[in-house]
């Protein structure tokens, strides 16, 4: 799908959760209340609606805030967001002590040093690829 028609679809999904209709002056009026920038445009708000363009991060995060929405998932989908998560849990899940240690040791390292180290790492996995993988 197109990421303007399913930024489109999440906005008009959070409005609706929201209790509010899906018409663009409301949108309008609800945005233009909350946001101490210039005010959009009906046309512009149209164009949020119909997925032919995406605010910027500064009125993502008022549309976000007013929707309660997170804004990383009202623009990237919730997908995005499980998949940040899901990584986040296995990294603070599954490193030991030591491997915590050894990766703030190369993270102590100068830049050349740390791009050599990355380079053996994924060498070392693309050798040995993890079990159940290619």
């Amino acid at each position: 799908m197109d990421e303007k028609l399913a930024f489109a679809q999440r906005l008009r999904d959070a409005m609706q959760r929201a209790g509010y209709p899906l018409r663009p002056v409301v949108l309008e009026r609800e945005f233009n209340t909350r946001y101490w920038g210039r005010s959009v445009t009906l046309q512009a708000v149209r164009r949020w609606l119909r997925g032919e363009s995406i605010p910027s991060q500064e009125k993502l995060q008022v549309l976000a805030e007013w929707l309660k929405i997170e804004p990383q998932v009202l623009r990237f989908g919730d997908q995005v967001a499980r998949s940040v998560r899901e990584h986040r849990q296995r990294w603070d899940e599954k490193l030991t002590y030591q491997e915590r240690e050894t990766v703030d040791a190369y993270l102590q390292l100068p830049a050349p040093q740390r791009k050599l180290i990355r380079e053996v790492i994924l060498t070392f996995a693309k050798v040995h690829p993890p079990e159940g993988g290619a």
